[in-house]
């Protein structure tokens, strides 16, 4: 080998070669979870006036496509996400916590609105209005604002595609018990920092990430 070919060698990537053409290394955790969250389905719901802005959020102006979940089902049994977008009123409420029953697993609930998190404007003297949807179905993402734009809603799913990256499937070793999700760290920059280790404390979570 003359001392160019030497050379060339010694600046070409040291991945390279090692690995056939086309080829991807990953683990089947992983894989399912990126299928998952690059394919998710939201249910067709709106209750009341966030859902003008969900289906903005829809429309060809924000393109909720582009993530992979603008294929609203018309059916609980073919979604896995539901957007409560508006105000759950104690009459509505058994019927939100049906529909959320119908939906096969893993399902995931964002709560879009002032109103859906905490009753909005109606806290104090709204007799007829739920106190905040997590009292009726468990919540993951909150999206507060009244209404909230869009882009709110589209950062709120974002952050669901960041929890379902980071479920596991796996079993503990020597135990019966499932191994615990690695649930992301959002922060107001829009950067998710990775999951800490039990025990560990965020104190950075704050920052503007560059």
């Amino acid at each position: 080998m003359t001392v160019a070919a030497a050379d060339s060698n010694l600046t070409k990537p040291w991945i390279e070669g090692r690995f056939e053409e086309n080829l991807v290394l990953t683990t089947v955790e992983q894989a399912i979870n990126w299928a998952r969250q690059s394919s998710i389905w939201p249910m067709t719901f709106g209750l009341a006036c966030c859902a003008i802005e969900m289906m903005a959020a829809g429309a060809s102006r924000y393109d909720m496509d582009r993530f992979g979940a603008g294929a609203f089902r018309a059916t609980p049994r073919q979604a896995d996400l539901m957007i409560v977008a508006g105000t759950v009123t104690y009459k509505m409420a058994s019927r939100v916590r049906r529909l959320y029953n119908l939906m096969p697993d893993p399902k995931y609930v964002i709560a879009m609105g002032a109103c859906t998190t905490g009753g909005g404007p109606y806290f104090k003297w709204g007799y007829h209005v739920v106190k905040g949807v997590d009292l009726v179905v468990p919540v993951d993402v909150y999206v507060p604002g009244c209404p909230p734009r869009p882009e709110s809603l589209l950062e709120g799913l974002m952050r669901i595609q960041d929890k379902i990256l980071g479920q596991r499937i796996a079993k503990q070793k020597g135990l019966a018990g499932k191994v615990a999700d690695e649930l992301p760290v959002p922060h107001h920059s829009g950067y998710v920092a990775p999951a800490v280790a039990d025990g560990d404390l965020v104190f950075d979570h704050q920052k503007v990430q560059p």
